[in-house]
């Protein structure tokens, strides 16, 4: 199962739940990786959600794609990477009518990213529901630089556009989507703990 339970943390770092069913006029569902598993337990609850559908995924080396297309939603998409899917969310967004509900699934930075699209395009947070699946792996902004690396698996990390020694903060900025890095040896510099896996 690709189900992780986050540790508690600091106030600013988003919470997920479990995808559920839910009434609306439309259903756009965005997910990657094993975020397809939680599509498939989500048409699971109620088939006849997917006849009004929209399924935008990206696999990422993963092998889901087929069992989605096999849920014969309205519409799917397979895209190779969440930036080349933007424009294509962002036309179904603009393209909704009242009572559109959002269903996130997958990695943290999919799923953030994805928030931040549906909440600019007018989506009340009420009709946004989100869950957790995969890899653990965060997005990362460079507080020093405002440099993204994305998929940080270890604390600390580098900076992957100014080279610093990056601590991995659980504060979280919604506007952005990411995580924030801070450098970890700026008072003492070359003093660098060994990285560790995160949640290890």
């Amino acid at each position: 199962m690709s189900k992780f339970q986050f540790p508690e943390s600091i106030q600013s770092r988003p919470v997920y739940g479990t995808l559920t069913p839910r009434p609306g006029k439309g259903h756009l569902m965005i997910a990657d990786a094993e975020g397809a598993e939680a599509l498939l337990d989500l048409a699971a609850q109620d088939a006849g959600l997917m006849t009004q559908a929209h399924v935008i995924y990206i696999p990422k080396g993963t092998d889901f794609a087929d069992r989605l297309r096999a849920l014969n939603p309205a519409q799917f998409h397979e895209g190779p990477s969440y930036e080349a899917s933007v424009p294509r969310i962002r036309r179904v967004l603009s393209d909704a009518h009242m009572g559109l509900q959002v269903y996130l699934a997958g990695t943290e930075g999919l799923m953030g990213q994805a928030m931040n699209e549906a909440t600019a395009a007018g989506i009340p947070h009420t009709a946004i529901q989100t869950e957790h699946r995969g890899s653990v792996a965060r997005r990362m902004q460079c507080v020093h630089c405002k440099g993204i690396t994305e998929d940080v698996m270890t604390d600390p990390f580098t900076c992957s556009h100014c080279g610093l020694n990056l601590f991995v903060r659980d504060h979280y900025s919604r506007r952005i989507a990411a995580f924030q890095g801070v450098c970890i040896d700026a008072e003492d510099p070359g003093n660098v703990p060994a990285a560790v896996r995160l949640y290890s």
